[in-house]
C-alpha cells in the first residue's frame, strides 16, 4: 500500500526515477515482511509514549527512526529502538528532556540536551542553526548530552530543504582502529552534509569515517551474509569477512587508512573537545551499546543567498550532473544520496521491508505488527 504523509517528514524527500529492489542486493523476500510507513511509525511512537515519551517528542524520534528504514538504511532505523526504549527505562536517557541554552552569541550556540532522545534533540540543533543562518548567514549549534542520533541524513537533509547547505557531525564509543593499534581508540564518528537542489532532492552524504559504519556490519551479521575484505579485522587482527568476528573484536578499519583516522580525531575535538564534554572513551565508561549516551554533534547551517543564490547552485550542480555522466558513459554515476531516494520510492510503494529477525527482537519491547 502506498503511504503519503502530510508534514515536515515529508520535506526531506521527494520521489526520485527508478528504485532499488531488495533482490537487487543479495536478500531473500521471504526474510522480510513490509510494513507501510503510517503504521511503523504510529507503532513506534505509541511504545515510546507508553515509556514516558511525550507524543511530539515520540512522533520525531519515530519518523527520523523509521525514515532509515524507508531510505533502505536498516542499520540506523528501528534496529536502534529496543536500545532507547532500554535506554530510558534505565534512566541512561530522558524521557522528556529539558533542553537548555548554555552559552550563545548571534549565530552560534552551545546547547544541553538533557540526555534526551538524540532523533529529537538533534532536530531542535539543527532547526537552531537553521534559524540563525537565516539572520546571519550562518548558523552553528554546538549539542551536548544527548542519546544516538541516527543517521546524519536526516538533520541535513532537513537543513538543505530550508534552502541552507547543512553540515554535522557526532563523536561516538571507540569502535574503529587506528594506526597499528590493536584495540578501537576512535570513534567512527560520521559525517553529514547537504546541499540544496532546486526541483530535485538534496545531495546528501553520510559517511561513517570507518570503512563501514558498525551498525551496517551488524545488518549484515544480522542477515547472515559476509562482509567485504577491509572492513575489519577478528581478535587476532586478521582481515576477515565474518561481521560476527568484527562485532565481538570491535575491531572496525578506518577508511582510506590514516585519512579516516585523521578525520575521525578532528571530529571527536570539533564536538566532545569543543563542548568541554564527554569524550569517546568517556562515553564507553557509562554505556558500551548502541545508546551512546552523553555524546556531543555538531550542527551548521549556511544561509545559500548569503553567498550566492538557490537558482546559480542548482545550474552548477546540474552543469556538474551532467558532466560526470557525459564524460564516462559507460558507468552509471550517482550523486551522493541517490541511492538512497531511490529505495524510498520503491518503500513507499510497497511497503517498508523489516527482516525477520527484526521483528521477533521488537516483539520482546512490546512492539508487535498484525
Amino acid at each position: 500500500m502506498r503511504v503519503l504523509l502530510a508534514g515536515w517528514h515529508y520535506r526531506c524527500g521527494y520521489l526520485f526515477p527508478g528504485a532499488i529492489g531488495l533482490t537487487g542486493i543479495g536478500l531473500r523476500m521471504s526474510d522480510f515482511i513490509r510494513i507501510d510507513l503510517e503504521t511503523l511509525i504510529t507503532q513506534v511512537a505509541g511504545l515510546l509514549q507508553s515509556i514516558g515519551v511525550p507524543s511530539s517528542i515520540a512522533r520525531v524520534e519515530a519518523e527520523i527512526m523509521t525514515e532509515s528504514d524507508l531510505m533502505g538504511v536498516p542499520s540506523h532505523g528501528i534496529h536502534m529502538l529496543p536500545a532507547l526504549v532500554t535506554g530510558i527505562q534505565s534512566g541512561k536517557a530522558t524521557a522528556n528532556p529539558h533542553i537548555r541554552i548554555l552559552k550563545e552569541q548571534k549565530a552560534a550556540c552551545v546547547i544541553d540536551g538533557d540526555n534526551g532522545p538524540g532523533r529529537f534533540v538533534s532536530l531542535h540543533a539543527m532547526n537552531i542553526s537553521v534559524e540563525r543562518a537565516k539572520e546571519f548567514g550562518i548558523g552553528a549549534c554546538l549539542a551536548t548530552n544527548m542519546t544516538h542520533w541516527g543517521r546524519a541524513f536526516a538533520y541535513v537533509c532537513r537543513a538543505a530543504q530550508a534552502g541552507t547547505v547543512g553540515i554535522c557531525t557526532t563523536n561516538a564509543i571507540p569502535n574503529t582502529l587506528s594506526g597499528n593499534s590493536t584495540k578501537p581508540l576512535l570513534g567512527n564518528n560520521p559525517l553529514g552534509i547537504g546541499i540544496p537542489r532546486p526541483g530535485g532532492n538534496p545531495v546528501v552524504l553520510d559517511i561513517a569515517m570507518s570503512q563501514a559504519a558498525h551498525g551496517k556490519i551488524a545488518t549484515y551479521a544480522r542477515e547472515e551474509k559476509e562482509v567485504p575484505l577491509g572492513w575489519g579485522l577478528d581478535s587476532e587482527g586478521r582481515s576477515t569477512t565474518d561481521p560476527n568476528k568484527i562485532l565481538r573484536s570491535h575491531r572496525l578499519l578506518p577508511f582510506g587508512g590514516h585519512k579516516g583516522a585523521g578525520l575521525a580525531i578532528m571530529m571527536e575535538l570539533l564536538t566532545g573537545a569543543f563542548a568541554g564534554s564527554k569524550l569517546s572513551h568517556e562515553i564507553l565508561q557509562i554505556e558500551r551499546g548502541a545508546l551512546n549516551p552523553g555524546t556531543t554533534k555538531l550542527f551548521l547551517a549556511l544561509e545559500v543567498s548569503a553567498f550566492s543564490s538557490l537558482e546559480a547552485l542548482g545550474t552548477k550542480i546540474e552543469q556538474y550532473a551532467l558532466w560526470l555522466r557525459e564524460t564516462d558513459p559507460d558507468i552509471q554515476i550517482t550523486l551522493p544520496g541517490d541511492r538512497s531516494w531511490q529505495a524510498r520510492l520503491e518503500n513507499l510503494k510497497n511497503g517498508i521491508p523489516i527482516h525477520v529477525h527484526m521483528i521477533n527482537e521488537l516483539k520482546k519491547i512490546g512492539l508487535t505488527f498484525s
